[in-house]
């Protein structure tokens, strides 16, 4: 019998190179993601499952819930790979921002842990949070609302983690840098915005913009997410946690002293 896995974020860059890659290894994927497209780009795939499902609303994780539970008694893994990037100033961003942004990133992923709990435990499987390099990193300005997410998000997984190792389900973090996906690829677009609309830093947030496409250039090839989410999910003693493809500057940064730090960014973007 093929291992079932419920993979949430199926449209997105990460989460479709995930969903094809384990598709070919022998698994079963029921792809999910709160766009329709989801059924267009993953009916033809005798492997996957396409499921419509809005992790921001409890009623669409339910209807999904019955419906996975309809076609097989138990998953062997549950991936949050969903997310939402915002860009802008701690004090000039609107807080539904901030809202949308722990709704996904945070709480969307509580709903559907605890939702689909039974059917992990029916097969002693394990979870697998997306989480990021900004998730152990001090938040760089004007990402400070994704930072938060993904900071409470690294919270969240490592509480979940010593909980549910009582019951036999283990725990996973995938903490990667900088991949070819469209949330990077807009990074860009968001900061010209934020410039835009800000009243108190748009000088410092113009300075950013040209490092943005920087980073999309050298961005990794999301196969390589695909590649450590198959590795976590088929180790027999997997790690707490995975860092993929660090973005070299963020990591120097993060290993000085944060009041060096501090002045070499007030340098930069002044």
């Amino acid at each position: 019998m093929k291992k079932q896995v419920l993979l949430i974020g199926a449209l997105g860059g990460l989460g479709s190179a995930t969903a094809k890659l384990l598709s070919r290894d022998g698994w079963h994927i029921y792809a999910a993601d709160f766009q329709a497209d989801v059924f267009a780009r993953y009916e033809h795939n005798p492997n996957i499952t396409p499921v419509l499902m809005d992790i921001t609303n409890a009623d669409s994780i339910e209807k999904a819930f019955q419906f996975i539970s309809s076609q097989t008694t138990g998953l062997d893994a549950v991936i949050n790979m969903a997310g939402t990037l915002m860009v802008g100033s701690m004090v000039e961003l609107p807080l539904k921002d901030l809202q949308k942004a722990l709704d996904i990133n945070l709480i969307g992923i509580y709903r559907v842990n605890k939702q689909f709990l039974p059917m992990l435990l029916e097969r002693k499987g394990r979870i697998i949070n997306l989480s990021s390099e900004v998730g152990r990193q001090t938040a760089a300005p004007f990402n400070g609302v994704y930072s938060i997410s993904k900071h409470a998000l690294e919270a969240y997984s490592d509480a979940l983690r010593r909980e549910l190792a009582f019951l036999g389900i283990k725990v996973i973090k995938i903490q990667p840098g900088p991949f070819k996906t469209f949330m990077t690829k807009n990074a860009e677009q968001l900061f010209i915005e934020a410039e835009k609309n800000s009243v108190y830093f748009k000088t410092n947030l113009a300075k950013g913009i040209p490092y943005l496409s920087k980073v999309y250039k050298s961005a990794h090839d999301p196969v390589h997410v695909a590649k450590v989410m198959n590795k976590a999910l088929n180790s027999s003693n997997p790690k707490t946690a995975y860092r993929i493809k660090t973005d070299l500057s963020r990591m120097i940064l993060d290993k000085l002293p944060e009041k060096w730090t501090d002045n070499l960014i007030k340098k930069i973007l002044s």
